[in-house]
């Protein structure tokens, strides 16, 4: 990053259409990370894998936290998806973090030069926390809100989650986004089976959103195959397969098909995030072990073909 703070975001961030395949990671931040270990993770992120952006996932609730987020990000020359989480037991809570996330992206002179994209999520529709009548207005006032930072905004969610929602209006929400973040986890297809026969499911929502969506960015933003079941990653089809050797061939199945990515939407191919960084922020679908330094499995993914 440079020495100082530009004053302008003019050139600064790549164009939509050049940014596809691998982009980095999903990146749970529940845990309240110190800004060192913020640091240190994001710059692993960028300088082992090539990530050009964190999306973060979770929350914390601490006063001012998204603060380091926006040092740590800055400091390891990475760009930041922001999350304000919706969460999934009906407290309502997803509207102070909107206020304090907002207040942040305007108060801290770095955030815009870091932050990319604000998601509402994870899955708002799905976990039934805000539904389309509501969820709607938020978007369109987050977006006035951050339309002199640049920030665009949207929903992270599963094609499902639309699907579940249509007759109350969630076909609104994908007029309102600026961007699409879907949620791609073929292992809870109804007939899943291994991951190397999973790309028909992939394939299934990316086109749901091809035809329900005019000319919008599509990012894979919570994307992955879990190496173990537990209650909440439990499959629906009883062929599914968690193990690591499916976890690996998942991300060996999204890279082989770099160059489909490249031209597979109108808006300069499709980018995918891996979820999730560690199994210490989510047992299952972890690159990293708990220990936080020793890989599942190599990972060097294709970021450009």
């Amino acid at each position: 990053m440079p020495s100082t703070t530009p004053t302008t975001l003019d050139g600064w961030w790549c164009n939509w259409s050049d940014e596809y395949a691998f982009l980095g990671f999903s990146y749970e931040i529940t845990a309240c990370q110190s800004l060192t270990q913020l640091t240190r993770e994001f710059k692993d992120i960028k300088n082992r894998f090539n990530g050009r952006y964190v999306r973060l996932y979770g929350f914390c609730d601490k006063t001012g936290y998204y603060n380091n987020v926006v040092q740590a990000a800055w400091d390891a020359g990475i760009g930041v998806h922001a999350l304000i989480w919706s969460g999934w037991d009906g407290d309502g809570k997803w509207k102070t973090r909107r206020t304090a996330l907002l207040g942040i992206l305007h108060s801290n002179a770095k955030a815009k030069f870091v932050t990319r994209a604000l998601q509402f999520g994870s899955e708002p529709l799905y976990d039934w926390e805000i539904l389309p009548d509501e969820l709607v207005p938020a978007i369109e006032a987050a977006q006035a809100n951050l339309s002199s930072l640049g920030i665009p905004v949207t929903v992270s969610e599963m094609a499902y989650g639309y699907q579940l929602h249509e007759s109350r209006g969630s076909f609104d929400v994908l007029d309102a986004v600026d961007l699409i973040d879907a949620h791609i986890l073929p292992f809870f297809a109804q007939d899943a089976s291994t991951a190397n026969n999973s790309w028909h499911n992939v394939l299934n929502d990316l086109n749901w959103f091809l035809d329900n969506t005019d000319n919008k960015k599509i990012i894979f933003s919570q994307n992955g195959w879990p190496s173990t079941t537990y209650e909440g990653v439990e499959p629906n089809s009883p062929d599914a397969v968690a193990d690591v050797q499916n976890e690996k061939d998942y991300y060996l199945l999204l890279d082989s098909k770099c160059s489909f990515f490249k031209t597979a939407s109108p808006v300069g191919g499709v980018g995918w995030f891996w979820h999730i960084y560690s199994e210490e922020q989510e047992p299952g679908y972890g690159l990293y072990w708990d220990d936080g330094t020793t890989l599942k499995f190599p990972f060097a993914p294709k970021i450009s073909c």
